[in-house]
């Protein structure tokens, strides 16, 4: 699961919620962050904070007995490459060691990408002794829209220069992987507000371009509505009558995020999920809206059934 959005919207928060509403109902998780620079490995990250984890450089880390958390990062990926193609471990190290090769992979763009989708695609090769995956549900908080696009575009950018041969096969892998539906699926994550619906239905359109499945739109921090139309309409007739009142500002936001909820949900290709403002911040406010996910994806039955005591 791919976890996109402009910065600001809450996209970690709602990546770090995805996980625990998942392990809450029984799946193991690696929840993961990509860090494309090597320069800032070491710098402090909001998503493992969210969930309790202690990042150890590029290595998964276990936070409970059903989630786990890494740090994808170009270099690790790229000497994973390395490691898979050269005869001997000690060979990819060494090359790894080698500050002109350093700076080659660092300065391209695509390379950058491949060492993050080449380390994506060694986690996902993981099996348990009974041969079922050691990671199989993986939620990736991708850094920014950019970073998006230049995911989904990466397989066509590197194919069309390197055709064959090793990294070739590798991204024809990761190809697959990010193509099919029963196996990828992209988040976009947005805000209540008409220049963040703008970006989230732009960038859906270009994430379809390269063939890489929606599957689902998150609306967050949407504010609560206390107004039925009646009510509403009431309320704008007595604005009218005796002139403007402090709370007129929270009933514009509120008109605003309808209309922009409206917008999403005639436009958005993809079923669009709703997340209430809540007033809580950090680590409470990722166990609340886990928990609001956990409710709305239980069917009714189930939690008429949770509910009831004997």
């Amino acid at each position: 699961m791919l976890v996109s959005g402009k910065g600001g919207v809450g996209k970690t928060t709602v990546a770090a919620a995805l996980a625990r509403a998942a392990v809450s109902a029984g799946k193991r998780v690696l929840l993961a962050e990509v860090e494309l620079g090597s320069e800032n490995a070491d710098s402090p990250s909001p998503l493992a904070e969210f969930v309790g984890a202690r990042p150890s450089g590029a290595q998964v880390v276990s936070v409970s007995e059903r989630l786990s958390f890494v740090r994808l990062s170009a270099i690790e990926g790229q000497r994973l490459f390395l490691q898979d193609i050269l005869p001997l471990r000690v060979m990819a190290d060494a090359a790894m060691r080698m500050r002109a090769l350093r700076r080659f992979l660092e300065a391209a763009p695509a390379l950058r990408e491949m060492g993050v989708l080449y380390q994506m695609l060694h986690l996902l090769r993981l099996t348990r002794p009974n041969g079922q995956a050691q990671h199989p549900l993986c939620i990736l908080d991708l850094p920014a829209t950019g970073h998006a696009l230049a995911l989904a575009a990466l397989p066509d950018t590197l194919l069309s220069v390197m055709p064959g041969g090793p990294i070739g096969r590798s991204v024809r892998e990761g190809l697959t992987l990010l193509r099919d539906p029963a196996l990828t699926g992209t988040v976009l994550v947005t805000l209540p507000e008409p220049l963040p619906v703008s970006e989230t239905l732009e960038l859906a359109t270009a994430i379809g371009s390269h063939g890489i499945p929606l599957a689902a739109g998150v609306l967050n921090r949407m504010p609560d509505n206390p107004f039925s139309p009646d009510g509403r309409d009431a309320v704008k007739r007595l604005l009218e009558a005796h002139g403007p009142h402090r709370g007129q500002r929270a009933l514009g936001r509120l008109d605003r995020a309808r209309a922009a909820q409206n917008r999403l949900e005639t436009n958005f290709p993809a079923p669009l999920l709703t997340l209430p403002d809540l007033p809580a911040t950090a680590t409470g406010l990722v166990e609340q809206l886990a928990a609001h996910l956990v409710r709305v994806s239980s069917p009714p039955a189930s939690r008429e059934s949770a509910g009831a005591q004997p």
